[in-house]
């Protein structure tokens, strides 16, 4: 009987460590499937634009432009000179609304600039380009477009080109989950390390080979 009653504690604290590491193990494997999860198709989209931006110069590419030309209609021609003389930082909005119902193009948010002959107006985009001039005496309106393929376009959205604000919030949000994931997945190797013995082994070289490449092969 005494020889149970000291033995008691041990396992006590035995029951509550498993317990404690039972916890710990739930959560992160939670919070490492949620996230992966989250991760899976962005980590995809960027693991294979890493490569064809990688080998961007060994990807030929055949940029397609098109254009489009309108005639400024007459009840506009004042709002077009009274703002060649304001010279405001983007074109007024009934200008704006006629861009955009005859040449489907907004431009509205989009800095203009003013010279003596004409008002500009750059409109930079994913996997290509694209620009507005409206004519300042005549009122003809151009617009160009530059298409540099769907390769163009992902690689673009890798580096979140031209790609504005929404795609800038989904870039951090996505980093912030691979964080998670990639942090929750080194503490469970920590976990599981014990009967896996090339786990850190493993673990160093992915840290080595990257670091002895950078020294001996990157000036």
């Amino acid at each position: 009987m005494w020889q149970a009653l000291s033995v008691r504690p041990d396992l006590m604290k035995s029951t509550r460590d498993q317990t404690r590491r039972a916890f710990w193990l739930k959560q992160l494997h939670q919070w490492h499937w949620v996230s992966s999860a989250l991760c899976l198709i962005g980590m995809l989209l960027f693991a294979a634009t890493g490569i064809t931006l990688n080998h961007a110069h060994q990807i030929e590419a055949a940029p397609t432009r098109s254009e489009q030309r309108a005639a400024l209609p007459e009840a506009l021609r004042p709002v077009l000179a009274a703002a060649a003389q304001a010279k405001p930082a983007e074109l007024p909005a009934p200008l704006a609304d006629w861009i955009a119902g005859t040449l489907s193009v907004s431009v509205r948010g989009r800095t203009v600039e003013w010279s003596a002959d004409e008002a500009y107006v750059a409109l930079p985009r994913p996997g290509g380009d694209a620009w507005l001039g409206i004519d300042l005496e005549s009122g003809e309106a151009v617009h160009e477009l530059t298409d540099r393929g769907w390769i163009s376009y992902l690689n673009d959205l890798h580096k979140g080109r031209n790609t504005g604000t929404a795609w800038s919030w989904f870039i951090d949000i996505f980093a912030g989950a691979c964080l998670v994931f990639t942090l929750t997945g080194l503490v469970l190797l920590q976990f599981h390390a014990a009967g896996r013995p090339a786990t850190w082994p493993a673990v160093g070289l992915g840290l080595v080979l990257p670091a002895l490449l950078a020294i001996l092969f990157i000036h």
